[in-house]
């Protein structure tokens, strides 16, 4: 069963950095656009950054300058580097990726577990 693994989550104070990675296991064919939510306590899950399988990327405003997606297709691997952290990034954060399994299949959505960002201030 193919799941997406993420890593990179955990405790930085307020200015500094952290760099999220996310892989699928298992077999896939092909992978589509990749991205990271989050979460936080009492608020809705929101989109961060998008990135297509070509390499044109998309991030919410409140991040724009601070963080950077990126893939590496070889290694099937989306990353999140995130900079100048705030308290307000507190949250989880899940990857997603659209994913096709197999040939004559269609492609699916896949999330990951999360992995908790903790900016202190």
């Amino acid at each position: 069963q193919v799941q997406l693994v993420e890593s990179g989550g955990g405790l930085v104070q307020a200015g500094g950095s952290l760099r999220l990675s996310c892989a699928p296991s298992g077999s896939i064919l092909r992978i589509n656009d990749m991205g990271w939510y989050r979460q936080a306590p009492g608020k809705q899950r929101e989109l961060v950054a998008s990135i297509t399988s070509g390499g044109s990327t998309n991030y919410a405003d409140t991040v724009k300058g601070r963080f950077t997606i990126s893939r590496d297709n070889a290694k099937k691997t989306v990353y999140l580097q995130m900079n100048s952290l705030k308290p307000d990034d507190t949250a989880v954060y899940y990857c997603t990726a659209n994913l096709l399994l197999r040939l004559w299949t269609n492609a699916y959505d896949y999330w990951g577990q999360g992995t908790q960002v903790t900016v202190s201030s």
